[in-house]
């Protein structure tokens, strides 16, 4: 009998979890997430074009790119607007390097009110260190096998 009750509460509840859950169209999240992920490239490859129009080399310009998108990411983000992207382009605004600034700044501006050291100096790499623990292992790993292959292919 106790079973009966529990299954029926259980059928309750994920009708009402249903009822609450926002519905969204796959191709309609999947063409904005291309499109903005697309435009922020864009905007990235045009501060590129700047630099090498300016005659930097082409070494160095990727950096200047790098920092310059990281600053409108956390500019962006600072001001409240980079949330409001990422509402309608999904993966399209995480993906790009202005998605890792976002994720960084995230944080720090959520725990700022606790102060500037047990609140956005301790909470800024709750999203992001998991992210550089992966990046910097993945990129030791890679320079390992990098490394053996250089070696035993003469």
């Amino acid at each position: 009998m106790e079973k009966r009750k529990e299954n029926e509460i259980k059928n309750i509840y994920q009708q009402m979890v249903q009822k609450t859950i926002p519905q969204s169209s796959i191709l309609k999240d999947v063409i904005f997430a291309f499109v903005v992920g697309g435009l922020i490239c864009d905007v990235g490859q045009l501060v590129m074009n700047i630099f090498l129009s300016m005659g930097i080399p082409r070494d160095e310009v990727g950096s200047y790119v790098a920092s310059i998108m990281v600053f409108l990411g956390a500019f962006l983000t600072g001001l409240g607007v980079y949330d409001n992207i990422g509402k309608y382009a999904g993966a399209g605004s995480i993906v790009p390097i202005t998605g890792f600034a976002n994720s960084i700044v995230s944080p720090a501006m959520e725990y700022k009110r606790e102060g500037y050291i047990f609140g956005v100096g301790a909470k800024m790499f709750v999203i992001a260190g998991p992210i550089l623990v992966y990046g910097i292992s993945s990129s030791i790993i890679v320079g390992i096998i990098y490394f053996l292959v250089k070696m035993f292919v003469r």
